[in-house]
């Protein structure tokens, strides 16, 4: 897709409105629908390059991309969004209106769409699988034609565009802010009674590291509400917060996932780190940690397959005795996805798993493995790479360097 730059639309009645329902005339293929705000739908993002609150109605007509936005947002899509035409709510709730014969009041959001259906001469529409059920119904008993989509609307979503892979890297430069941060205070930070670590003569807790990354974070341009900032047993599970003390020579996972508010598009990077002095058993799981995320570098390239490189990884710890198993009902080892595709939304597609499809030119992937041993702790290094035609390129730069005397 285009980069998220401004471009000018047009006001209803307008030589472009009028050029939209000419070309639709032959358009047979359902046309993309929504009703949803794109700071939850990434679609929507993805299709109108317009960041809003609150849910409106977008949908295309022909190649043309049409929004309906009430006047709190209607000069702004003008100005910010990639929508080729947009629409005035309250101009068509009146045409609706006087279409069928109700109150202001009563004019149902079904109906615009039913009056937009006829007026852009659509064929069919095709909403995404989350369009909300209550308007679906409403549509259904007006008889505006549609298709829930079975699939992705925008699978091109999967290869990123020169604009879409500089917005990554921003975001990564914010994710390695905040990771750098997490380092500065566990390097500050002092080993106390119990081996608890304190910094600034207060307890060094998870709460508080995730708290400094997350204004880190905000200050490089991204919000990172949730990073994880978990030590001990705590690292074990890999979605864990963490809670509570942090503690001296124990593995630390730092995972941070900082969203730019600016353009929605995440980083993702994640580090391990220790304070004071590793045992034998801690060295030995970090570097087998890093040989494997090598490893699966070397193996991102165009064309190969996702699953193969999941499987490798496997291989990898397997034969370096790092085996997974279930210990008490809890998963131990290595038991989640050696990585995922990565945009506007956290996890998207390619998935680099067991399930995974090939790698195409374009792509931005994570490469995350992990082992988790209650007896010794997580580890989890993850980097976000661009696949090329060179080989894989890092879109995340921070160092491996993770005992902090």
């Amino acid at each position: 897709m285009p980069p998220l730059r401004a471009h000018r639309g047009e006001r209803p009645g307008t030589l472009k409105g009028a050029t939209l329902l000419a070309q639709n005339q032959t358009t047979r293929n359902p046309q993309p629908l929504f009703y949803a705000s794109p700071e939850t739908s990434t679609d929507l993002l993805y299709f109108g390059g317009f960041l809003a609150p609150d849910p409106f109605l977008a949908f295309e007509s022909g190649k043309q991309r049409v929004a309906v936005l009430n006047a709190l947002e209607y000069a702004r899509a003008l100005k910010e969004s990639r929508f080729d035409t947009v629409l005035s709510l309250e101009e068509w709730r009146e045409k609706a209106r006087r279409r069928y014969g109700t109150s202001s009041k009563a004019v149902k959001l079904a109906q615009i769409v039913r009056l937009l259906w006829q007026e852009f001469s659509i064929h069919q529409f095709v909403v995404p699988h989350d369009f909300p059920a209550g308007l679906a119904f409403e549509l259904k008993r007006a008889k505006v034609p549609f298709t829930v989509s079975s699939d992705e609307l925008f699978p091109q979503r999967a290869i990123k565009t020169t604009d879409e892979v500089k917005e990554l890297r921003e975001a990564n430069n914010a994710a390695a802010a905040g990771i750098r941060t997490a380092e500065q205070l566990l390097r500050r930070a002092t080993i106390g009674k119990g081996d608890q670590l304190f910094y600034q003569r207060k307890m060094l807790t998870s709460e508080r590291l995730r708290e400094a990354i997350a204004v880190a974070c905000l200050i490089a341009g991204g919000s990172a509400p949730e990073p994880i900032a978990a030590g001990g047993e705590q690292a074990c599970d890999p979605h864990a917060k963490g809670t509570g003390p942090l503690y001296a020579n124990q593995l630390i996972i730092v995972d941070v996932f900082p969203r730019i508010t600016r353009t929605g598009y995440y980083g993702d990077m994640t580090r391990t780190f220790l304070k004071g002095r590793a045992s034998e058993a801690q060295r030995k799981l970090v570097a087998v940690v890093r040989q494997a995320q090598e490893q699966a570098l070397t193996e991102m390239k165009i064309g190969c397959s996702t699953a193969r490189i999941h499987a490798s990884v496997v291989k990898f710890f397997n034969s370096r005795g790092y085996h997974t198993k279930c210990k008490d009902g809890i998963s131990q080892g290595f038991f989640h996805s050696t990585g995922h595709g990565i945009g506007l939304d956290i996890h998207e597609a390619p998935r680099v798993g067991p399930n995974g499809g090939r790698l195409r030119k374009g792509m931005v992937i994570t490469v995350e493995p992990g082992l988790y041993y209650s007896n010794i702790g997580g580890v989890r290094i993850e980097d976000v790479v661009h696949v090329t035609t060179e080989g894989p390129k890092k879109l995340s730069d921070f160092h491996y360097q993770w005992e902090i005397a």
